[in-house]
């Protein structure tokens, strides 16, 4: 009985919180623009921070600079964070008068950090000459009229931040044990992006990510920046939406459109997916929107009750009927709400792997969300509580 009882009290709000944001994802516009000559279009300036990545920042670049969109009309700022590769020389290779490379190292005096990356941001943002800021990853590569599109959207909405989509790329040639390892990631990160839709469009909860984003720079400047959140290595992206969306709570808008996709690349080891990921829950106790701290407590002991089954059905028949049966739930109505979404991102055929995938989610889950709040992780080769 009690197994019941807690498996119930924990599956049905969960099954309420997916139908809901199925329903809202459906019910964002997909925004196209007419890719024609446009009247005069804002300065944009694009933010990227860099540590070590001259093996990706060419290709960012190249996408950047193959925009339809006018090249004075748009500046592209790297902040070259401490790289002890051939980055900052792969950026000065390109020699064009809008792209404009930044070294940390002269800015903070040696000081140690516990956010570099919100300091390059910081650092690329007080030269930057553009109203609407936008920031990507030295990894990701953006479509043709992702500027144009980012562009019209903001002329005609009027938002001060604006989320917009990530995909991952998968490798083309791979052994079946990583492909099923990036598939894994590709279907939870695809997850990730319709409640990251459906919350903005909706306002249930903020979610966004700093591979793909927009906002204006006095919307930054009002909110006084990373101030109150530099102490922590994460939250570029979610927490300055936070505290953009309590001063500008209309203001917030997702813009979905193919248009304005990102791609970026998976881990490519177990132990760098789980720093990732640890990393995005270690701000999960930051947030001061307590709809989106109760949301994340929810699934976490959903998941947690989930392991606590299986373990119990090696004992108990009951609870063997209990893990099944909600299982089986959980997927459907996830599914459900995959579904749309994956066909957003033109991903349907993933969505045969979800099943298999399902033990592993379940796992994962609850490990990641255990140690970002007590553990450690390394990220771009440094340790970080």
């Amino acid at each position: 009985m009690i197994i019941a009882i807690i498996t119930i009290f924990l599956l049905f709000p969960y099954i309420i919180l997916i139908a809901y944001y199925r329903k809202y994802w459906l019910r964002i516009e997909n925004y196209k623009i007419d890719k024609q000559p446009l009247p005069p279009q804002p300065y944009l300036s694009v933010i990227i921070a860099a540590r070590n990545e001259e093996n990706n920042i060419g290709a960012c670049l190249n996408a950047l600079i193959d925009q339809h969109y006018p090249i004075d009309n748009f500046e592209i700022i790297v902040t070259n964070d401490h790289s002890t590769d051939a980055t900052a020389a792969v950026v000065k290779s390109f020699d064009r008068p809008n792209i404009i490379l930044l070294e940390l190292a002269d800015y903070i005096d040696g000081k140690p950090l516990n956010s570099y990356k919100k300091k390059s941001i910081e650092t690329a943002l007080a030269i930057a000459k553009g109203e609407l800021i936008v920031t990507t990853d030295a990894d990701c590569i953006a479509r043709p009229y992702w500027l144009q599109t980012l562009a019209t959207f903001y002329c005609e909405r009027q938002p001060v931040f604006i989320a917009m989509p990530v995909a991952y790329s998968l490798p083309q040639k791979s052994s079946f044990l990583k492909k099923f390892f990036y598939i894994f990631q590709a279907l939870d990160f695809m997850a990730l992006q319709g409640i990251t839709g459906a919350s903005a469009a909706t306002g249930i909860h903020n979610m966004c990510n700093g591979a793909n984003l927009a906002y204006t720079k006095d919307s930054f400047y009002a909110v006084n920046g990373f101030d109150e959140i530099q102490d922590i290595a994460s939250g570029d992206d979610m927490l300055l939406m936070e505290k953009i969306q309590k001063i500008f709570p209309d203001k917030i808008s997702y813009l979905k459109s193919q248009e304005v996709i990102v791609t970026t690349h998976p881990s490519v080891t177990v132990g760098e997916f789980f720093h990732q990921r640890i990393r995005w829950a270690s701000k999960a106790d930051r947030y001061t929107d307590k709809k989106i701290t109760a949301v994340l407590v929810w699934v976490y002991f959903l998941n947690v009750w989930l392991l606590t089954l299986a373990i119990a059905s090696f004992f108990s028949l009951q609870a063997m009927w209990w893990l099944l049966s909600s299982v089986f739930i959980k997927i459907i109505m996830e599914l459900f709400f995959l579904y749309p979404v994956a066909r957003f991102f033109k991903n349907e055929k993933l969505l045969w792997w979800f099943i298999p995938c399902q033990p592993f989610h379940i796992f994962y889950t609850v490990i990641a969300g255990w140690l970002g709040k007590f553990g450690n992780y390394r990220w771009k080769g440094r340790n970080v509580k």
